[in-house]
């Protein structure tokens, strides 16, 4: 074979000599040794660095140099056209001994595989290096070779010598990428989560269209790696080619397809998957189930996952430890505490062993109801079970205790705590701090602060909050103001939680004024106004007698999009209805019902309004009204009344309602039957 060089230098002739095999073994040279040819052939691009280690010419003797043949000729067209060089050969990753080797586990990896691993070091230079070392050893990497590299493990967790790595070696002349690299390059980008690199190479793949032909390993590890990464789009090109390959889809890649679509958030669509398994060859097993309810859950479609789970047992597909956390969680979540503890209990009875979080879902069910006793006791159960309690299961308890107002059961739990080795955090602290600071003892509270300023424990913001909203109680506004402002000194960002406990402090102590500058404040930084924020200051406002800056504040919530609750429409019809403003009060509450806003109890919080202030005629207007619009069965109203005025003292008129017809009696009147209207009480 001959190779000419497009700008020649000198004329070599060379020779080669071929061992039994017809490969090169040796290349004899003749030529001369000036300073000015050699450095101008060291500098060729490709041809001098192979031989240069195998001929190192320079030095050699001047005496030698001479008798080396050069054959100039003059023209330059002709130089270095008769220097044979072989063609570079690809390498794959393993030696080659199928003639003596019949068991692929004893094929021995080729000594290229770390000799090229040891250059992949995300150097600047890496490529250039990369092209140097073949060029020199007259290599190239079959696509095997570099199928092998990235699975080799060598480059794992690390995405960008495997990117870098994986288009270098797509350069090469007369090379192709086959399935196995896009896969493995996939696999790796995916494990860091690169998204745009896992679309740029996917990119490519796709365009090789029908060029690659898939496989059901490559499948699976694409379906799995775009599943986990909620790439739906890519996940459904894979499972498309799958299908036009005529591949059947495993057990496995139907699980990972399923488990795609749930990261995705596209439940209906992996609803259908099961039921194509169902009545598949393919049936569901415990990790489709568990895909399946874990979908529900995330929906928050709890009752579909119950139902999934109950159906597991008429297939007779054995729930596990997954299965049943999974719903566990989902149901702590949704504060159906009965529901966690009858799964604990099944857990137990099925002997699965209960993990240590079981533990803690069920005692923080238990917390929250109040039921701190049993709680207790399960915590006792965990601990001759070999478990040790973790810190979040302690503070739950202490918590539970101090919202009991039990706070020496509650400290004696936190000594307990410590005794054990445990190290309270800022949250321990917190729950302590919010009960002392419920039950009045505010100096305590404040030691614990200091305290924890003093031994370096991080405050956040609901201890904060804690203190604030206790010192604002009682009446102590200027040290609440203090450690408001102390927050942004120490670097803990103010929530709502915080501003709106210092804009109760001073609205209940009317200092409205600033805290309508607090609540300005609070929109300059960015801070959520909420419908208690609203509430606060709607009620403070009433109570200054400003009432049309409450309604004007109350416009503004609907105009935000912040939907009104009972509290915050008790807070606005009180004030209504203590200025005058029944109508007004009824007219407002007649607007929230097309927003949805349904609140069940308006019409009672108003006439006990009017009944404690005395206003017990208007009570009774309104009360026919409420019957005449239909709002309620007149029964419904009837009682409400009663009720109301005997919480106001006024039994003798209670009883009067009581023993009459009022409400729920008819008077005839000719021809024409008409309720007892509720005025009738006080007209009378």
């Amino acid at each position: 074979m001959r190779k000419t060089l497009k700008k020649p230098l000198c004329s070599i002739s060379a020779t080669s000599k071929s061992n039994n095999n017809g490969t090169n073994q040796y290349f004899s040279f003749k030529l001369p040794i000036n300073q000015s040819n050699t450095s101008k052939f060291q500098t060729g691009p490709c041809y001098s660095d192979p031989f240069s280690s195998y001929f190192p010419f320079s030095q050699l003797p001047k005496s030698k140099r001479s008798n080396l043949y050069l054959n100039f000729t003059s023209n330059p067209k002709r130089l270095f056209s008769t220097l044979n060089i072989p063609p570079p050969e690809w390498v794959n990753p393993f030696i080659d001994l199928s003639d003596l080797v019949t068991d692929p586990k004893d094929l021995k990896i080729s000594p290229w595989v770390p000799q090229i691993l040891n250059l992949l070091d995300n150097s600047h230079s890496m490529e250039q290096n990369l092209d140097a070392y073949c060029c020199k050893f007259l290599i190239k990497l079959s696509p095997s070779f570099v199928a092998y590299v990235l699975k080799s493990g060598d480059l794992a967790g690390k995405p960008d010598i495997a990117f870098r790595f994986f288009y270098w070696a797509g350069k090469q002349k007369g090379y192709a990428h086959n399935v196995e690299c896009y896969v493995f390059s996939i696999q790796i980008l995916s494990a860091s989560r690169e998204l745009d690199r896992i679309k740029h190479v996917f990119s490519e793949f796709k365009h090789k269209g029908s060029g690659l032909l898939m496989n059901v390993g490559a499948v699976n590890s694409l379906i799995r790696s775009f599943g986990e990464l909620g790439m739906v789009e890519e996940l459904l090109f894979v499972w498309r080619r799958m299908k036009e390959n005529g591949i059947e889809p495993s057990l496995y890649t139907y699980n990972f397809l399923m488990n795609g679509l749930v990261n995705s958030m596209f439940i209906e669509s992996a609803e259908r998957v099961f039921e194509v398994m169902e009545s598949g060859k393919v049936n569901p097993d415990i990790v489709t189930y568990n895909t399946m309810i874990k979908g529900y859950c995330r929906s928050g479609k709890l009752q579909k996952a119950m139902e999934k789970f109950r159906d597991m047992e008429v297939r007779k597909v054995e729930a596990d430890k997954i299965t049943y956390m999974t719903l566990m969680q989902a149901c702590y979540s949704e504060e159906d505490f009965d529901s966690c503890l009858g799964l604990y209990h099944e857990m137990e009875e099925k002997d699965l062993g209960i993990p240590p979080h079981a533990y803690t879902l069920v005692i923080g069910g238990f917390c929250k109801t109040g039921k701190v006793l049993e709680g207790l006791t399960v915590f006792e159960n965990m601990i001759k079970k070999g478990f040790k309690p973790n810190l979040s299961i302690y503070t739950a308890l202490i918590d539970s205790y101090m919202k009991l107002g039990n706070l020496d059961e509650a400290m004696r739990l936190f000594d307990r705590l410590k005794n054990e080795g445990f190290e309270p955090d800022e949250v321990t602290f917190g729950v302590i701090v919010n009960g002392l600071c419920k039950s009045g003892r505010l100096d305590e509270a404040m030691q614990w602060l200091e305290y924890c300023q003093n031994n370096n424990v991080a405050i956040n913001a609901m201890f904060y909050s804690s203190l604030i909203d206790g010192l604002g109680k009682a009446g102590r506004v200027d040290e609440a103001r203090k450690l408001f402002e102390e927050m942004a000194e120490k670097g803990c960002t103010r929530d709502s939680y915080c501003y709106n406990a210092l804009i109760d402090a001073l609205a209940k102590n009317g200092k409205i004024d600033e805290a309508l500058v607090l609540f300005k404040r609070m929109e300059e930084e960015g801070c959520d106004q909420t419908v208690y924020t609203y509430t606060i200051l709607i009620s403070g406002l009433f109570k200054e007698h400003q009432n049309e800056d409450a309604l004007k504040l109350w416009h503004m919530m609907i105009d935000k999009g912040i939907t009104p609750n009972a509290a915050s429409f008790r807070a606005l019809s009180t004030g209504l209805c203590l200025s005058g403003k029944v109508a007004r009060a009824c007219k407002i509450l007649d607007e929230l019902a097309p927003m949805g806003v349904i609140l069940e109890t308006a019409f009672e919080d108003m006439i006990n309004v009017l009944c404690k202030a005395g206003r017990i005629k208007q009570a009774c207007k309104l009360a026919d009204g409420i019957v005449d619009r239909g709002r309620e069965i007149p029964g419904k109203v009837r009682t409400v009344l009663i009720n109301a005025l005997r919480k106001t003292g006024n039994a003798d008129m209670a009883v009067k309602l009581m023993h009459s017809k009022i409400g729920i009696g008819y008077d005839r009147q000719g021809s024409i039957k008409r309720r007892v209207k509720f005025r009738v009480l006080v007209e009378s």
